[in-house]
């Protein structure tokens, strides 16, 4: 999967229809959730959480668009 990149854009396709897509309606932190929920969320890693919904604010902003609610996992 690494080294092709068919395969490794067809796997993170796969990924996000399976695992992503149907929370994304949910806010920001249910995507951090699906995603690396078990590594961030709950406790696990607030300074990352942090770090990446910082991330998010700032290209919202950039992008002029409202993050939204639920932010956090």
């Amino acid at each position: 999967m690494a080294n092709d990149p068919t395969v490794s854009f067809k796997t993170a396709l796969w990924f996000w229809m399976n695992n992503v897509h149907g929370v994304m309606n949910q806010g920001f932190g249910a995507t951090i959730r699906a995603i690396n929920g078990r590594l961030e969320c709950d406790g696990a890693n607030p300074s990352t959480v942090q770090t990446r919904v910082g991330y998010y604010t700032q290209y919202c902003s950039e992008l002029g668009v409202a993050p939204g609610d639920n932010l956090t996992c």
